[in-house]
């Protein structure tokens, strides 16, 4: 049976970072549009929503056919709003208004504009296929940043974050250690969001993706990475 998939992209009208940002131009298209195409062009979401404060940002959406079927409150489009207030607003509102009640939910945020669809089928794919709560997209931790490579600052002196053995500090010896990259696909049951309060669950399935795939857009750096990115995708047919 055909699973009933939402996906939510959720867009402030406001940042500190960067103004602007969802809107913000990346390679001459604005950064929400990366992800527009990438909801657009899988095969397995059955309804696209956008949950925005800002009116730029839904009218735009509107015009690239994206439902809008509500304007955020503003108390949840604060710099610090938990996302999870955010998509359990936009699943209550279709809830009580339309009786809809998706099997799953995908949270495709604009700042991950190197998700393509592939990335989101693939990982919709394997959590359907599980009995996990939800399924999160991370890239492995580059050595240097690995937790046992890792120190902090006390009275003036470094220590060693963790244990160390000064024998076993060789890259290839270190254990392998993975971050969510922004993270560019969230995705969870019904279940675990209204029963768990969670967008995690007990049971997490990672998605692997690559580090080029990974670029998460916080400042104007990130979105010079970004276009390199883009642009050696575009060199080799990359589908975007």
């Amino acid at each position: 049976m055909k699973k009933e998939i939402l996906a939510i992209i959720p867009a402030r009208h406001s940042s500190k970072s960067i103004p602007r940002k969802n809107m913000v131009l990346l390679y001459g298209e604005p950064l929400i549009q990366y992800t527009i195409n990438a909801a657009k062009r899988s095969k397995l979401l059955s309804r696209i929503i956008l949950s925005s404060d800002g009116d730029e940002i839904i009218d735009y959406c509107k015009n690239q056919g994206i439902e809008v079927p509500f304007k955020r409150p503003s108390n949840l489009a604060l710099d610090y709003t938990p996302m999870i207030d955010v998509i359990k607003h936009a699943v209550d509102l279709l809830r009580k208004k339309e009786g809809y009640k998706p099997d799953y939910i995908i949270l495709l945020q604009p700042t991950s504009p190197l998700r393509t669809a592939q990335h989101i089928d693939e990982s919709l794919k394997k959590l359907i296929d599980s009995n996990a709560d939800s399924i999160v997209s991370v890239v492995e931790i580059s050595h240097q940043f690995n937790p046992y490579s890792v120190m902090e600052l006390k009275n003036g002196f470094l220590k060693h974050f963790l244990p160390y053995d000064e024998k076993r500090n060789i890259r290839q010896l270190k254990p392998k250690f993975y971050a969510r990259n922004g993270a560019a696909i969230y995705a969870f049951t019904y279940e675990c969001l209204l029963k768990k309060n969670s967008l995690y669950g007990r049971k997490i399935l990672p998605y692997f993706m690559k580090k080029e795939e990974s670029v998460d857009i916080d400042d104007l750096f990130d979105l010079e990475i970004a276009e390199i990115a883009l642009k050696l995708r575009e060199k080799a047919n990359y589908n975007l």
